[in-house]
């Protein structure tokens, strides 16, 4: 199937394609005891998931932890996930479909785009790793502007490729992935695989939640057509 008409899909990347779930906990939980501080549970971290870093551990934070320990925590994470990318034994694997669709998609003349919470350092090393980069035509991070949900990474990833809402969408895990979206006009597709919960991302306000890659394929699929 080859498109007649400009179709964006507009990627997650934590969570959607990545299987980032146990690193993210790990580097959440060194971070935190070398600050001093109770480690988070994995069921608080993944509802921060996506958001800029400062926003994300603001939030797992002791409220009274002030701006120069939460500074400092900020770059004890990032220090963290730095350490276990480097290590030998990092595993952060692709979700198991992941690789076909994107193939198939890239194949089939679709726009991509990333909006994600990562830095571009962050991302230039996963897509280093699993031989990414040729997928995406243009990828917005949290280094560039507003963070999730803010509509601004969106709009952005619109605007470079020439798109419009109606002929875009988002793909994600998780609750801020889908304000994004719907924040700036676009269909919102969830996936139930990643941080968030079927029932999160309903009631987030996406349009689907998908629980595999073959759900999602034909979704994507009756999108491009319509």
């Amino acid at each position: 199937m080859s498109l007649t008409e400009l179709r964006l899909a507009i990627w997650d990347v934590d969570g959607t394609l990545v299987d980032s779930r146990d690193v993210i906990q790990a580097c959440m939980e060194t971070a935190f005891r070398g600050a001093g501080l109770p480690a988070p549970p994995y069921d608080a971290t993944r509802q921060i998931v996506g958001l800029s870093l400062d926003v994300a551990l603001t939030a797992l934070a002791p409220p009274d932890i002030g701006p120069e320990r939460l500074a400092k925590l900020v770059e004890a994470y990032k220090q963290a996930f730095v350490t276990h990318r480097t290590s030998p034994g990092h595993h952060e694997p692709l979700y198991a479909g992941a690789l076909e669709l994107l193939e198939q998609m890239k194949g089939d003349g679709w726009l991509m785009a990333v909006a994600t919470g990562k830095s571009h350092r962050g991302v230039d090393a996963l897509f280093a790793r699993h031989k990414l980069r040729h997928f995406f035509d243009t990828v917005w991070c949290a280094d560039d502007g507003p963070g999730k949900p803010h509509p601004f990474m969106v709009e952005q990833a619109m605007g470079a490729l020439g798109c419009v809402p109606q002929e875009s969408l988002m793909i994600g895990d998780a609750i801020h992935d889908i304000a994004m979206g719907k924040a700036a006009g676009v269909r919102a597709l969830g996936v139930s695989w990643g941080f968030g919960k079927p029932e999160e991302l309903s009631a987030a306000g996406a349009d689907e939640v998908h629980h595999d890659f073959g759900s999602l394929t034909e979704s994507l699929k009756a999108f491009a057509l319509a």
